[in-house]
């Protein structure tokens, strides 16, 4: 090895070898010598070298060794089975991610927390039987479908209260709806459906601006119509509606008759209701029409003998304008006005007292201290102060809504969605005539 030690070559900063010899170490040692001689010139000291190198080949080896015992204890499988572990070795944990993937696939119990089926649950199958009398279907049919359900965790979660309120923001929400690429898809959509918008709009009164604004912010024109199998979306929020909310047993049983019409609809139109795919409440199609929506209100705008809302845009844009002239669409009527607010005069919690619901004439608002334009004073219905929030650091935004905003909340409970569905239509229409 080419190793050549000498009296006083080893010092202090060498570790536990690297001491002094002291006055009466004359004799040679392993590390050291009192004379400038190579070491292996002498017998003893070549034994020496000899059996210390051994020594450190067999600890090295044993170090390895321990060491590849040691890892697969590192690597061993998670809890419940297959799959990775969860490491928390740093990088060597997300090291070829689509390998682990292609494993988690492979292994059967990975996916057990989200497929626990409603096979052997009594309250399922006693409600399959009434469903099954109700709708004079097969109770075999019904059961075998039901049984194939699976508790989806990520559906009740996503209807699962927030632990703190939260603060709402307007412009964060219409900036994400109204958007240059939805607005591009939107012109793209009425270019290709104009005959169908304008007929709508002259059979229903409904504006084709809002029907192209509530097909873009619902799907982005059929882009988006949701990754769930509805079966397992409504089984889940009928069963297993999450106890935290404050409407857990009304908004359960709605979810159960969503499930029932959704049954219903199958076997009416011979969908194969383990295919059929939607939002994670239940919604499907461009319209996203709930599955009693669909029976009430979806239409066959093409009048080719079926009623599509997937892949059918004539379908879709009848079905929505049909819906909100269901639910009191007004032609002609706008769907709001500005309003400001005069700080001397503000009751505000009286303007806000009704929340959406139109239920203050123009002067009532007026004595309440809100300032209307012109037009707004000169408008017969009742009208409600609009409240859209834009976070803790801004003020608050206000309209004056009338009865066909109102209307928009019909399809979507929420202020925020009514205000971007007429905003994302309104851009929408003015890119495409420029």
């Amino acid at each position: 090895m080419g190793l050549l030690l000498r009296a006083g070559a080893v010092d202090s900063s060498s570790g536990p070898a690297g001491h002094a010899a002291s006055s009466d170490q004359t004799e040679c040692r392993p590390f050291m010598h009192c004379s400038a001689r190579p070491l292996f010139l002498y017998p003893r000291c070549r034994l020496a070298l000899c059996l210390l190198l051994a020594a450190l080949i067999s600890l090295a080896c044993g170090q390895s060794t321990a060491a590849q015992a040691a890892r697969p204890q590192a690597a061993a499988p998670a809890l419940r089975g297959c799959g990775p572990a969860q490491s928390t070795q740093g990088p060597s944990a997300t090291t070829n991610k689509k390998e682990k993937k292609a494993k988690k696939r492979k292994c059967p119990a990975t996916h057990s927390a989200s497929s626990a089926t409603y096979a052997d649950k009594p309250a399922v199958r006693e409600a399959a039987d009434r469903m099954a009398q109700s709708n004079a279907l097969s109770r075999s049919w019904v059961r075998n479908t039901l049984a194939q359900a699976r508790m989806l965790p990520e559906v009740a979660r996503a209807v699962t209260p927030a632990q703190g309120p939260g603060v709402r923001n307007w412009q964060v929400y219409r900036d994400r709806m109204v958007d240059p690429a939805r607005v591009q898809a939107g012109v793209q959509f009425w270019l290709r459906n104009a005959q169908a918008l304008e007929r709508a709009e002259r059979e229903t009164g409904v504006p084709a601006s809002v029907v192209v604004g509530i097909l873009g912010v619902e799907t982005i024109y059929g882009k988006r119509m949701g990754k769930y199998r509805v079966l397992d979306a409504l089984a889940t929020l009928a069963f297993d509606f999450p106890a935290s909310h404050p409407k857990a047993l009304p908004r359960a049983a709605y979810f159960l008759q969503e499930l029932e019409a959704f049954l219903v609809w199958c076997q009416a139109t011979g969908r194969d209701p383990l295919t059929v795919r939607g939002s994670y409440a239940g919604a499907m199609g461009m319209a996203q029409f709930m599955p009693s929506s669909w029976q009430k209100y979806a239409v066959d705008f093409d009048a080719d003998g079926r009623i599509d809302l997937f892949d059918n845009s004539k379908d879709a844009i009848g079905s929505v304008a049909n819906y909100l002239a269901a639910f009191g669409w007004k032609a002609g009527m706008p769907t709001h006005y500005p309003v400001q607010l005069d700080a001397a005069r503000l009751d505000l919690p009286a303007l806000l007292e009704k929340d959406i619901l139109p239920s203050m004439t123009p002067v009532q608002m007026v004595e309440r201290g809100a300032m209307l334009p012109a037009q707004a004073m000169q408008h017969t219905g009742l009208l409600a102060l609009i409240e859209l929030v834009n976070g803790e650091d801004a003020p608050a935004s206000y309209v004056a809504g009338t009865a066909n905003f109102y209307a928009l909340t019909r399809y979507n409970w929420s202020s925020f969605y009514a205000m971007s569905v007429i905003e994302l239509g309104q851009e929408t229409k003015a890119v495409r005539q420029r």
